[in-house]
């Protein structure tokens, strides 16, 4: 195959490499198969410049053909960005996935700091670790976390930490911070947070246990990865409190709730309990 560069939701190009592809569609739990005859009718579209996105809506189409179980995780990325506009529901999301992780979580907390009081989007907690999470949400490609975020998150966290010293109670969990990001940081953001101490997860980070990891372990998928649902739809769900596909087919109300279509709700139940109950 010719030596073909693709352009990234960032603006930079690199070659295309095929791999990337194959490895995304096997971790959606595409079969060796189907994986094989995607990657071939993408090869034969491919021309310089084309789009990651473009890559992405091509085959996701064809995915969607073979396995809607599939499909829907194979647009994981996707359907956390449309979680949105704001980045309540993903912090909600955040508290969910740690508490299937062992966490006990709070979301939407204000705790006071020497100078001021801050709103934490997740506190989290388990054994002796506590931990005080900045949920840094974007609905859009292509956009880092630049160092500017844990400077701000440091910042702070160092005024609450003073406030907990002044109360000298023994007792107290004296809190770690942590950043999280449904994107990627830039390597200053990476280097500053981890030069302080901060907790970092990204989608991509850390190697082999970032975000898109975690969710995989834990089999916990945002009801956004739903084609059965529209946009507005989805809207009405988070809303209303439900984030996962797994709260869809653990309350049927929500649907209810929603004002989803009767006739529509057993596809959409059908579909969720397939994207749950998929094992790598």
């Amino acid at each position: 195959m010719n030596r073909i560069i693709v352009t990234k939701a960032s603006g930079e190009q690199e070659p295309y490499d095929e791999s990337k592809l194959r490895n995304s569609l096997a971790r959606a739990g595409a079969e060796h198969k189907t994986a094989d005859r995607i990657t071939k009718a993408i090869r034969q579209v491919l021309y310089d410049g084309i789009t990651t996105q473009e890559i992405y809506q091509k085959a996701f189409q064809k995915l969607q053909m073979r396995s809607q179980r599939s499909a829907g995780r194979y647009k994981l990325k996707n359907a956390i960005m449309e979680l949105g506009p704001t980045g309540f529901p993903f912090e909600k999301f955040i508290g969910g996935l740690l508490n299937h992780l062992g966490y006990s979580t709070q979301v939407g907390v204000t705790v006071d700091g020497e100078c001021v009081s801050h709103e934490i989007d997740v506190i989290a907690g388990k054994d002796d670790e506590y931990f005080m999470i900045e949920c840094k949400f974007h609905n859009r490609k292509g956009i880092k976390c630049n160092v500017q975020v844990p400077l701000y998150i440091q910042s702070r966290f160092l005024d609450i930490e003073k406030k907990l010293e002044a109360q000298s109670d023994p007792d107290n969990l004296h809190p770690q911070a942590w950043l999280v990001t449904n994107t990627k940081f830039t390597s200053d953001a990476l280097q500053y947070g981890e030069c302080m101490g901060i907790k970092m997860l990204s989608w991509d980070y850390p190697q082999g246990n970032g975000l898109k990891e975690l969710i995989d372990r834990v089999n916990l998928h945002p009801l956004t990865c739903l084609s059965s649902l529209s946009k507005k739809d989805k809207h009405r769900l988070t809303n209303l409190g439900a984030v996962f596909c797994k709260d869809l087919v653990e309350n049927k109300s929500f649907l209810r709730e929603a004002g989803i279509n009767t006739s529509k709700i057993d596809s959409v139940l059908k579909e969720a309990a397939a994207i749950c109950n998929h094992e790598n």
